[in-house]
C-alpha cells in the first residue's frame, strides 16, 4: 500500500473536476481553450484556479477549438507544461493540429470528454471522436470512472514528458456518464501528485536561445517516410514499457493498479465481451451474476488504446472461444473499429475464437445489464456451436426492427 502520507481524502467530484484538479496541481503552465460541451469544466477549473492562485500559469482565451492546440502547440515549443480539452466537433476541428502536435514530438495533454459527432447534433456521450483521434500519433488512455480520470492525468503527464518519449498523450473519459456524474475521488496531496510527475524539463524549446532548433520543418519525399516510421510509428510502440513503468510507480504511489488492458473474471472464461469507458464496469457487474449462475464469462477492458497493445490482448485472449467487440460509434458501411483491432490482433495467433461485433450506446444511449445478459447469451451458443450462430454485427438497444449486417 501506498504510504498514508501521500493520501489526502475522498472528494466528491464528477470526471471533469477530477481533470481539473489534477491539472492544478501539476501546475500546468499554459491552457489555450475554447469551450465545448462537454468538456467546458475541465478548463474552467483551470482558469477558476488561475483566478485565485491556485496556479502561477497562463489561460490562453482562443476563437476556436482549431485555435486552442495551435496555441498549446506555440506554448509546449517554447518549453511549457501544456494542456487543454474537448469534445467531438471541436476535437474534428482539433484535428489537423493533432497531427502537428505529435509529429513536433510536443508533450501535450489533452482532456477529451468523449461525445458524439453530428449531425444530428447530438451532445451526448459515445466514442466517435475517440476513434477519429486513433492515428493521430496520441498516446492515448481511457478512463471508466472520475478516479481514473484524476489518475490518468498524472500518468499521462508522467509519459508524455519523458525526453525518450516526448509524444503527445489523451486522457478519455465518457461525455455525462463520467464527466458529470459525481463518485468518491481518492485523491492525492498536491505534493505527492506534482512529485510524483516532476518539475518540467524543456527539451529542443524555441526559447533556448543558446541551442537554435526548428519546428514545423517541410520534408517532403526525401524525409517524410523516415520521420513518420522511425520518429512516431516506432517510437510509439516502443511506449508500452514507459506506461507499465509508470503505472508501476502510481501503484506504489497510490496503492491503485492499472494495466494496459484490464481483466475481470477472465482466468478461465469461454466468453468474453471487449470494450472502453463507462461500459466496462457494466459488464463487469454482469458477469459476477453470471458467473454465480456458473457460466464462464470474462471481461476485458481497453486501458491504453494507442499504441494499441497486441501482445498482451492476445495473452488474455488466447484460451477464449467466442468474443464480442462492444464499439459505441457507427462503422458506416463495415464492422466497427474495436472489432477490426481484436481481429487483426488474433488473426496470426492460435485463437480460433468466434469474434461478434455489436454497435452500442450511440448518442448516449443506455447500455443496461439486459443488453449485456442478451449479448452473453449469444456468445454462449456460439460457445455451444463452435461458430458463429448470429449475424456478425447487431445494433444493440435500437428502437424498431431490429438491424444487424454480415
Amino acid at each position: 500500500m501506498a504510504d498514508t502520507m501521500e493520501l489526502r481524502d475522498i472528494e466528491v467530484w464528477d470526471g471533469n473536476m477530477a481533470a481539473a484538479q489534477a491539472l492544478r496541481q501539476v501546475q500546468v503552465d499554459v491552457v489555450a481553450a475554447y469551450p465545448i460541451t462537454p468538456s467546458t469544466p475541465i478548463v474552467e477549473g483551470y482558469a477558476t484556479y488561475k483566478a485565485n492562485g491556485y496556479v502561477d500559469g497562463e489561460f490562453v482565451m482562443v476563437e476556436s477549438e482549431h485555435a486552442a492546440m495551435s496555441g498549446c502547440i506555440g506554448a509546449s515549443a517554447a518549453g511549457g507544461r501544456v494542456a487543454t480539452a474537448t469534445s467531438s466537433p471541436g476535437f474534428a476541428l482539433m484535428v489537423e493540429t493533432l497531427y502537428s502536435a505529435s509529429g513536433m514530438r510536443l508533450p501535450i495533454i489533452l482532456n477529451v470528454v468523449n461525445r458524439a459527432i453530428g449531425a444530428p447534433l447530438n451532445v451526448n456521450g459515445d466514442h466517435s471522436d475517440m476513434y477519429m483521434g486513433r492515428d493521430s500519433g496520441w498516446i492515448q488512455l481511457d478512463a471508466y470512472n472520475p478516479q481514473h480520470a484524476y489518475d490518468l492525468n498524472f500518468i499521462a503527464f508522467k509519459v508524455a514528458e519523458d525526453h525518450d518519449v516526448r509524444l503527445p498523450a489523451m486522457v478519455h473519459q465518457d461525455g455525462f456518464m463520467t464527466s458529470h456524474t459525481a463518485q468518491g475521488v481518492h485523491t492525492l496531496t498536491d505534493e505527492a501528485a506534482y512529485g510524483f510527475v516532476g518539475e518540467f524539463q524543456p527539451m529542443n524549446d524555441m526559447l533556448d536561445l543558446d541551442h537554435p532548433v526548428t519546428h514545423g520543418v517541410q520534408t517532403e519525399e526525401d524525409w517524410h517516410f523516415e520521420h513518420k516510421a522511425r520518429q512516431q510509428h516506432a517510437l510509439m510502440t516502443a511506449v508500452i514499457p514507459k506506461i507499465e513503468a509508470a503505472f508501476a510507480e502510481f501503484e506504489k504511489l497510490s496503492g491503485r493498479k492499472y494495466n494496459l488492458v484490464e481483466t475481470h473474471q477472465m482466468e478461465d472464461a469461454e466468453m468474453v465481451v471487449i470494450c472502453m469507458g463507462t461500459s466496462v464496469e457494466t459488464a463487469m457487474e454482469v458477469v459476477d451474476e453470471l458467473r454465480a449462475q456458473g457460466i464462464k464469462a470474462g471481461v476485458v477492458g481497453i486501458r491504453v488504446f494507442r499504441p494499441w497493445p497486441l501482445e498482451q490482448l492476445a495473452e488474455v485472449l488466447k484460451n477464449v472461444k467466442a468474443i464480442g467487440t462492444l464499439d459505441r460509434s457507427s462503422p458506416h458501411g463495415t464492422v466497427g473499429m474495436l472489432y477490426n483491432e481484436i481481429a487483426g490482433t488474433l488473426f496470426n495467433c492460435d485463437t480460433k475464437a468466434v469474434l461478434n461485433n455489436y454497435i452500442y450506446g450511440l448518442g448516449g444511449r443506455d447500455l443496461t445489464k439486459a443488453h449485456v445478459v442478451g449479448i452473453f447469451n449469444d456468445l454462449k451458443a456460439n460457445v455451444d456451436a463452435g461458430k458463429l450462430t448470429t449475424p456478425l454485427q447487431q445494433y444493440i438497444g435500437l428502437r424498431g426492427p431490429k438491424l444487424s449486417f454480415f
